[in-house]
C-alpha cells in the first residue's frame, strides 16, 4: 500500500468527504462496501495479486485488504483488524486501523467483529471474490444480486454509484491523467523496442516495464499481438515478421486503482503495405471524426453508428463492400469487420462499473439491441461533462465471422470476397484513445501518443 504525502492526504480527505456527502444526498440509508480479500495460491502467505473493489476504493481512496466501510449521512466508519504482532516479521511495521482511518478521514474505526451489529437496513454491491461474497450474504442475511433483485435498495445504490462515478471529480482526474501519461510512455517504449524485437513478448516486456517502473500495474491483461483479429489475445509467443502489423492494447493503473486504456497498431518493419495503409486510414478517420463529435448531449450510440458508417463507406470505396454506406450499416454489414462497440466508460475500472451490468452503461429504459452490429455496444447514454470514454474503432478479419455459413449467405450480395483476399495482410487494426467530455467539447487525455502513420513509422524506427 502506497500512502499519500501530507499534502496529498489533505486533498484525499477533502475529496473523499465530498464524495460521501454527494452519496448522502442520493441515499438516506446505510451503505456497506467491502474491499475484498486476496486469493491464495498453494499456501496462505503466497497470495495472488490483489485488487480492492472499485466501489470501496471510490470512497476509501486507498487499497485495503479485508476492510469494510459503512457510509451514512456523509460519514464513514472503517472496519478493519490490526495485523497480528508476528506480521511485522514478514511485512515490517504497517499502519494501525486508527492511522489508516486518519489517512482516509474516517469518522470512526472499529475491528471487523463489530460490523455485525451495524448491518440493519444496509445496501451493498456484491464483491467478486467468493469468500467475501459469502461474508456479505451472511452478515446482511440475504442474497446479493442485481440480476435477481430481492431488495430494491441495492439497485438504488447501484444507480446512485453510476450517477456519482460517471462524472469524474478533480481527485479522480488527477489520477486518470497520471495513468494516461504512463500508458503513453509505455506505448512509445513498445514502438521503439519493435525495431530489435523478435517476439511479441519482448515488446510486451518493454511496455509493461515502463508501467512497473512508475509503481503502477496493468489495468487489464495486455494485448500485444500480430494476431490482431483475436480481440482479446493474451498470448505473446508469436515471432515477428517484416510484413506483420502489431496491435498493442496496453494501459496503466495507478496504485489507487484509476485506469487508462490505449490501443495503437503499427508495422513491425516500420513500413505499412499499401493494403495496410488503406485500411488504417479508414479506421483513423472513424477515430478522428468520432472524437471531433464528442460533447455533452451527444448520444454515444450515434458515435458508434458514425464509426460504422465511415468504415462501411471506406470499405465500399476499396471495393470490399458493395452498396450505399447507410444501407450497409442498416443491415450490419460493417459488423463483419467491426463487431464490437466503439468504446466504453473508463475510470476506476478499464470497463468502468461493468460489474453493475447495463445499469452503468445504459440509460434507464434502454436495453441491448439484438442486432449483430449493436449487440456489443457497452455504452448507450447521452454524454455528459465529466465522463471519460474510450473511442476505439477497428477492423478485423475474424475467421469465425467471415467463414460462418449464415453470414456468408446473408451478406453474399454485398461483399466482394476476391477483393477482400487482396487485404489478407490486414488481420486486425484498432486505434483507441481516452476522451474526457468537457463543458464545451472534449479533451483527449492520451493525445500525445501519435496516431498518424508517418509519426508511427518515425517512432518505431527510432
Amino acid at each position: 500500500m502506497t500512502l499519500p504525502t501530507s499534502t496529498q492526504n489533505q486533498s484525499l480527505i477533502i475529496g473523499l468527504k465530498q464524495r460521501r456527502e454527494k452519496l448522502a444526498k442520493l441515499i438516506n440509508y446505510p451503505v456497506i462496501l467491502w474491499s475484498g480479500s486476496p486469493a491464495r495460491r498453494n499456501f496462505s502467505a503466497n497470495k495472488l495479486p490483489f485488487r480492492a473493489s472499485s466501489h470501496f476504493l471510490y470512497f476509501a481512496g486507498i487499497p485495503l485488504t479485508n476492510a469494510v466501510i459503512r457510509l451514512q449521512g456523509g460519514k464513514l466508519e472503517l472496519f478493519l483488524d490490526n495485523p497480528p504482532p508476528e506480521a511485522t516479521l514478514w511485512h515490517g511495521t504497517t499502519p494501525t486501523r486508527e492511522e489508516i482511518g486518519a489517512i482516509i478521514g474516517a469518522n470512526q474505526v472499529y475491528p471487523l467483529a463489530e460490523l455485525s451489529g451495524k448491518t440493519a437496513g444496509a445496501a451493498t454491491i456484491a464483491v467478486q471474490d467468493l469468500a467475501t461474497y459469502q461474508q456479505q450474504s451472511q452478515l446482511l442475511n440475504r442474497p446479493i444480486s442485481l440480476s435477481h433483485q430481492t431488495t430494491s435498495i441495492d439497485l438504488e445504490l447501484a444507480q446512485a454509484l453510476v450517477k456519482l462515478r460517471s462524472h469524474h471529480d478533480d481527485l479522480a482526474l488527477a489520477e486518470l491523467r497520471q495513468a494516461a501519461a504512463v500508458s503513453v510512455a509505455a506505448h512509445k517504449a513498445g514502438m521503439q523496442a519493435t525495431k530489435n524485437a523478435t517476439t511479441e513478448a519482448e515488446i510486451r516486456g518493454a511496455m509493461e516495464g515502463v508501467i512497473i517502473a512508475h509503481n503502477m500495474t496493468c489495468a487489464y491483461n495486455s494485448i500485444v499481438t500480430v494476431q490482431g483479429e483475436v480481440l482479446h489475445n493474451e498470448s505473446y509467443h508469436h515471432q515477428l515478421h517484416p510484413g506483420d502489423l502489431l496491435l498493442a492494447d496496453v494501459g496503466a493503473e495507478t496504485p489507487n486503482g484509476w485506469a487508462a486504456d490505449i490501443t495503437r497498431t503499427w508495422a513491425v518493419s516500420g513500413k505499412f503495405s499499401p493494403s495496410q495503409k488503406a485500411i488504417y486510414e479508414i479506421i483513423l478517420q472513424a477515430h478522428d471524426d468520432c472524437i471531433a463529435k464528442v460533447k455533452p448531449g451527444v448520444e454515444y450510440q450515434d458515435l458508434h453508428l458514425l464509426a460504422a458508417e465511415i468504415i462501411a463507406a471506406g470499405l465500399a470505396d476499396l471495393g470490399i463492400l458493395e452498396g450505399n454506406p447507410q444501407d450497409l450499416v442498416a443491415m450490419d454489414a460493417h459488423a463483419l469487420f467491426f463487431p464490437h462497440g466503439v468504446g466504453h466508460l473508463l475510470g476506476l475500472d478499464v470497463h468502468d462499473m461493468e460489474d453493475l451490468g447495463d445499469v452503468a452503461g445504459y440509460t434507464a429504459g434502454r436495453s441491448r439491441s439484438d442486432r449483430f452490429g449493436l449487440g456489443y455496444l457497452r455504452l448507450n447514454r447521452p454524454l455528459e461533462s465529466g465522463m471519460l470514454v474510450t473511442i476505439e474503432p477497428g477492423f478485423y478479419q475474424v475467421p469465425a465471422i467471415l467463414n460462418d455459413p449464415n453470414f456468408r449467405a446473408k451478406y453474399q450480395n454485398v461483399i466482394n470476397w476476391e477483393r477482400l483476399a487482396e487485404f489478407k495482410d490486414v488481420r486486425g487494426i484498432r486505434i483507441e484513445d481516452d476522451v474526457l467530455v468537457t463543458d464545451s467539447g472534449a479533451e483527449v487525455l492520451t493525445a500525445s501518443l501519435p496516431t498518424k502513420i508517418e509519426e508511427l513509422v518515425v517512432m518505431s524506427n527510432e
